[in-house]
C-alpha cells in the first residue's frame, strides 16, 4: 500500500493507494487499486462489524468518479472501474464489472493481483464474455448422445444453476450406480472448454476413490473429437499447496485440502487416518498464498461426509467457486448447506425402472446371542485379546459377564454367534437365496470394526471349507488393499470380502449379488451407500465371466444378520410381493385391482424380464406396448413414489382415491393390452427353466410309427396361428396379402421366434415333419433330401402351402434352384450368355438366395465373395450390369 506522495506503481503488479480525491461530488475513496500500472478499482474500507451491503452505493460512486489524471491511466467497464470491494476487519465483499447483471460476493481474502491481471486480459480478447459467469450462458448444446436421461438432467440443471447465478451451490441427488462420476467429468469437460472455468477440485470421499476418479477422467472420450480427457486437460491429485500451473482438475479428499491449507506436505499412501480424521469441532483456516481462494472456480463434492458441512464447513467456503454436490442420500444438513437448490433427482427405485440398477431381495438371520447377547459364568477361561497386539491370553472370569447384543462384537466376540450366522447363510444359500445355484454369489460382508473382520474371514473359510483365495479381509490395514479390491471385481476364485468401511461408499464391484450386514448401521444415508454396492449393473458376459454358473445378473440380495433393516429409515425393495406369480399381477392389472405393493411389484418383475430379454425381443414387447417397456415401469414406479404420491393427495378430498388413480393410470398400458400381458407371459416362460426333481417318470411307449393325429393337431393349430396373428407379423402379411412382395429375413426370424415361444414351442422342422406324416405326396415332392434339421427360409415354403399360394410342400431351396435354372433358360432365349467367371458370381449369389431368402449389395463382402474381391470384384467381373443382375435374382427367385 502506498500514499500518493510516495507513489510508484513500478513496486509491484499490484498497487493500493491511499486516501485519493475524486472527482467533485464524489468524496475520497480509502484505496485506489492498480494492477500493471493502470487504475482497475476500488476498495471502501469499514470498521469491523459493519454491515458491507449498506455501504455499496458508497463505493459504486466512488468507481465512477475517477479524476481526469486517473482516467488516462486506467481500464473502465461502462465508464467505471470494473473491480470494486468493500471491506471490514471480518469481511470481503467483490463485485467484478465484467460478470452479467454484476453483483457483490463475499471472499475469504482479496484476490492475488495476478487474477485480476487474468481477468483483465480475458475482457480485452473478449469484453462482454469474460468470466465463467458470462461465458457458461453461451454454452453449446449438449449432446446427449452417450448419455443417460437422468444424467442428461443433472448436467443441464447445474449448468441452468450457473447460468441464472441464483445460487451459489447445486445439488445433484443420483441413485448410486446411475453414473453421478461420468455426469462429473462431462460436466467438468464442458466448463474447462466452453464455460471459462479455469481448474475444478475434485472431492472424494476417500483416497482410494480418488484413484478410480482419475480413472474415469482418463477413460472418459470427449464428444466429437474423440480424445481422451486427460489429453487435453491435466489431471493429478492434490499433494501440496502450490499445485502445477498446468493442472486442470485436482482431486482430492478434504482433509487433504485442508493440510495443504495449513503448507502441510500431503501424503498421497492409503492413509486411513487422514481420510477418516474427523476433527472434534469446526476447522479454522488461514489464507494461503500458495492456494488462494481463486485456485477453484468450481468444487465437485461427490459423495463427502455428512460431516464436511459441519466440521469442515470453512475449507470450502475459504474458495471463491460454484460448489456442486453428488449424492444418492442426502440429508436435511445437505440440504440445507445446498441452499435447497436440487437441480436434479433420480431415486433408486427409477434407476431400477430405466435398467441402471437391479431391485435387491431382502434375507433376515436372526439368532439368540445376536438378540439378546448372553451370561458367561464366574471361574470360565476365557481367552482374551489384547486390542493394541492381538496377543491372546488365558484368564479365568472373576464375576459373572453379562454382554448385550450392543457389546457384541465390540467388548465380547461370541465365535459361535458368527458361525452360527456363517453357517445359516451356507445351508440357505442354494435353497432359499439364491435357488438352482452351485457357485457362491459374490458376497460383501461388512464388520464392526478390524477384529470383528478378521473373525469373520477365518470362520467364513473354515464353514465353507475353503482356502485363501476364496475369501478375503480387504480393508485400510490389510495388504495391499487396493490390488485385493481389484482381484475381488474379476477373479472366479475370491468369492467373499470382508471389509469395514473401505468399500462401503463409491467403490464399484459390479459382479456382487450379496450385501451382508453383520453390523448396524444407525445412518440413512451411510446405510444406502453400503447398499448400494450390490445395486450395479453388469454385462451378461463380464457377469458370467466372473460367475459362471449365472446368465444375467437381475438383483442382489441384502442378507440382515443383525436387524439393520429394521429401522424406519430402509425403504422396502419394488419386489414387496415375492409369492405372487407375474400372471396374477398381470391379471390385477387387467381388472384394475393393484394394490400399491401389487403396482411395485409388477414394476421390479418387468425390469427384471426386460434385463433378460435379447434386442430383438425387447423391441417386439415394445412394439406391441406401444411404448418402451422401461416407460411403462417407470409409470408404476412413479405411481408409488412417496413424494409423488404426496403431491397427489395434498389438496385431494379422498387421499386413498387419489392413489388408487395414480396406480390405474400407470398400469393403463398393460391393462387395455391384452396381447401385450400375453406376450410377457410367453417371453417369461420363455426365459425360465424349471428343473423338476420331484416327479417320477415312467415309460408309456417306445416306437416308430409316425403319430398322425398328433401330425394332424399341429397342422391345425399352425394353421389357427396363421389365421390369428396375419394382422401383426409381417412374415404373414407378406405372404398372405401381398404376393408380390419379397419376404426378408429378418421378418422370418420374428415368425421363427413367435412360434418357438411356449405354450407351442414349435420348429419350422416339427411343422414340416408333420406335413410328411400325414400325406405321402409331400414326402415325394420333399424328395429324397428331406432333412431333420431344415433352413430358416423353408418357413417361406411352409407359409406359401398353407395358405395356398403353392400346391406343393417343397424345400425353398429347392424351389430357388429350379427357378434359377428356368431363369438362366429364359436368359440364353434372349441372347445372353454368361461366361464361367460370370457363373461363378451368380451361382454363389444364389446359394445365398437360396440360405437367406434374398441378397444385398452387403453380402458381396462377405465369404465366398470376398475371395475374388468382394464388390470390387463383382464389378469387375460383371460390370455395371452387377445391381442390375442381383435385382433380377431377387425378384425372379424369392417370388
Amino acid at each position: 500500500m502506498q500514499d500518493k506522495k510516495n507513489l510508484s506503481l513500478y513496486a509491484s503488479q499490484g498497487v493500493a493507494v491511499r486516501e485519493i480525491v475524486m472527482k467533485a461530488g464524489h468524496g475520497r475513496v480509502d484505496y485506489l487499486l492498480y494492477v500493471d500500472k493502470k487504475a482497475v478499482g476500488v476498495i471502501e474500507a469499514k470498521p469491523e462489524g459493519t454491515t458491507l451491503s449498506g455501504v455499496e452505493w458508497q463505493s459504486s460512486m466512488y468507481a465512477d468518479g475517477l479524476p481526469a489524471d486517473v482516467q488516462l491511466r486506467a481500464i473502465l467497464r461502462d465508464g467505471r472501474l470494473p473491480f470494486v470491494f468493500e471491506a471490514s476487519g471480518s469481511e470481503t465483499h467483490f463485485t467484478n464489472g465484467f460478470d452479467p447483471d454484476p453483483r457483490a460476493r463475499r471472499l475469504f481474502n482479496f484476490p492475488k493481483p495476478a487474477t485480476l491481471a487474468r481477468i483483465l486480459r480475458e475482457a480485452d480478447a473478449d469484453s462482454e464474455h469474460s468470466t465463467w459467469r458470462a461465458k457458461v450462458r453461451q454454452l453449446p448444446a449438449l449432446d446427449e448422445a452417450p448419455l443417460r436421461p437422468a444424467q442428461i438432467k443433472a448436467i443441464k440443471g447445474v449448468e441452468n444453476s450457473l447460468a441464472e447465478q441464483r445460487f451459489s451451490r447445486s445439488l445433484i441427488q443420483m441413485a448410486t450406480g446411475a453414473g453421478k462420476t461420468y455426469t462429473a467429468v462431462t460436466l467438468s469437460y464442458r466448463l474447462l472448454k466452453w464455460g471459462g472455468f479455469g481448474r475444478i477440485l475434485f472431492l472424494v470421499d476417500r483416497n482410494n476413490l480418488a484413484d478410480q476418479t482419475l480413472a474415469e477422467f482418463q477413460n472418459y472420450r470427449t464428444p466429437g473429437e474423440n480424445r481422451r480427457f486427460t489429453e487435453l486437460y491435466n489431471v493429478d491429485k492434490v499433494r501440496r499447496a502450490g499445485m502445477a500451473a498446468s493442472t486442470k482438475v485436482a482431486v482430492s479428499t478434504i482433509q487433504r485440502v485442508f493440510m495443504a491449507l495449513r503448507g502441510e506436505d500431503v501424503a498421497d499412501a492409503d492413509d486411513q487416518n487422514i481420510d477418516t480424521y474427523v476433527p472434534d469441532k469446526p476447522v479454522d483456516v488461514g489464507y494461503n498464498p500458495e492456494l488462494p481462494p481463486e485456485a477453484f472456480d468450481l468444487i465437485i463434492v461427490d459423495e463427502a461426509h455428512r460431516s464436511i458441512y459441519g466440521v469442515w464447513r470453512r475449507v470450502l467456503e475459504y474458495f471463491d467457486a460454484h460448489i456442486v454436490g453428488l449424492t444418492a442420500t442426502p440429508g436435511k444438513q445437505t440440504f440445507g448447506f445446498f441452499q435447497q437448490n436440487l437441480v436434479s433427482e433420480y431415486t433408486y427405485p427409477e434407476s431400477v425402472a430405466d435398467g441402471v440398477n437391479v431391485d435387491f431381495d431382502l434375507y433376515r438371520i436372526r439368532t439368540q446371542i445376536t438378540e439378546q447377547g448372553s451370561t458367561i459364568e464366574a471361574g470360565t477361561i476365557v481367552p482374551k485379546v489384547d486390542r493394541r497386539t492381538r496377543k491372546q491370553r488365558l484368564e479365568a472370569l472373576d464375576d459373572d459377564l453379562d454382554y448385550t447384543n450392543t457389546q457384541l462384537d465390540r467388548a465380547v466376540t461370541s465365535k459361535s454367534q458368527i458361525r452360527t450366522v456363517l453357517e445359516t447363510f451356507r445351508d440357505k444359500l442354494f435353497i432359499e437365496i439364491f435357488p438352482g445355484r452351485s457357485s457362491v454369489p459374490k458376497t460383501l460382508i461388512f464388520a464392526k470394526d478390524d477384529a470383528h473382520a478378521e473373525e469373520i474371514v477365518t470362520t467364513v473359510r473354515e464353514v465353507f471349507g475353503k482356502g485363501n483365495d476364496f475369501a478375503a479381509k480387504i480393508t485400510y490395514s490389510a495388504t495391499k488393499p487396493k490390488e485385493q479390491l481389484q482381484t475381488f471385481r474379476t477373479s472366479p476364485t475370491l468369492r467373499i470380502a470382508v471389509t469395514v468401511d473401505m468399500i462401503a461408499t463409491g467403490t464399484d464391484v459390479r459382479p456382487l449379488e450379496c450385501v451382508f450386514f453383520m453390523r448396524d448401521v444407525r445412518s440413512a444415508q451411510y446405510f444406502e451407500q453400503m447398499k448400494g454396492r450390490g445395486a450395479r449393473t453388469i454385462s451378461p458376459a463380464d457377469f458370467q465371466s466372473v460367475t459362471p454358473d449365472a446368465d444375467v445378473k437381475t438383483r442382489f440380495v441384502l442378507v440382515d444378520a443383525i436387524g439393520v433393516t429394521e429401522h424406519p429409515f430402509v425403504q422396502p425393495p419394488l419386489n414387496r410381493e415375492k409369492t405372487v406369480p407375474l400372471k396374477k399381477l398381470l391379471d390385477k392389472a387387467a381388472n384394475l385391482t393393484l394394490t400399491e405393493n401389487d403396482a411395485a411389484t409388477l414394476a421390479s418383475r418387468l425390469a427384471k424380464l426386460e434385463l433378460e430379454l435379447t434386442p430383438a425381443e425387447r423391441a417386439e414387447l415394445d412394439d406391441v406396448a406401444g411404448t418402451p417397456i422401461k416407460d411403462v415401469v417407470r409409470g408404476l414406479v412413479e405411481a408409488v413414489n412417496p413424494d409423488r404420491q404426496a403431491q397427489a393427495t395434498e389438496r385431494a378430498a379422498d387421499p386413498a382415491a387419489a392413489i388408487r388413480e395414480l396406480i390405474e393410470k400407470a398400469v393403463e398400458p398393460v391393462a387395455a393390452n391384452p396381447e401385450l400381458r400375453n406376450r410377457i407371459i410367453e417371453l417369461r416362460r420363455t426365459h425360465d427353466r424349471v428343473v423338476d426333481e420331484i416327479s417320477v417318470d415312467t415309460l408309456i411307449d417306445a416306437h416308430g410309427v409316425v403319430d398322425t393325429d398328433r401330425a394332424r393337431t399341429t397342422i391345425e393349430s399352425w394353421k389357427a396361428f396363421l389365421d390369428e396373428h396375419r394382422d401383426e407379423i409381417t412374415a404373414i402379411q407378406l405372404l398372405g396379402e401381398a404376393r408380390d412382395r419379397r419376404i426378408n429375413y429378418a421378418d422370418l426370424q420374428e415368425l421363427a421366434d413367435r412360434i418357438a415361444r411356449p405354450p407351442r414351442n414349435w420348429t419350422p422342422d416339427l411343422i414340416w415333419n408333420a406335413y410328411l406324416a400325414i400325406d405321402v405326396t409331400h414326402r415325394q415332392a420333399a424328395g429324397p433330401q428331406v432333412r431333420t434339421r431344415l433352413s430358416l427360409t423353408d418357413l417361406v415354403s411352409l407359409l406359401r402351402y398353407t395358405l395356398g399360394s403353392d400346391d406343393q410342400l417343397v424345400p425353398y431351396a429347392n424351389r430357388v434352384k429350379e427357378k434359377y435354372v428356368g431363369w438362366l433358360a429364359q436368359q440364353e432365349q434372349a441372347g445372353v450368355r454368361f461366361t464361367d467367371t460370370e457363373r461363378w458370381w451368380l451361382d454363389r449369389m444364389v446359394s445365398v438366395i437360396a440360405s437367406s431368402a434374398g441378397i444385398t449389395p452387403d453380402d458381396l463382402e462377405e465369404a465366398p465373395f470376398t475371395e475374388r474381391g468382394g464388390i470390387d470384384g463383382a464389378l469387375r467381373d460383371l460390370g455395371d450390369r452387377a445391381a442390375d443382375l442381383i435385382d433380377d435374382l431377387n425378384e425372379e427367385l424369392t417370388a
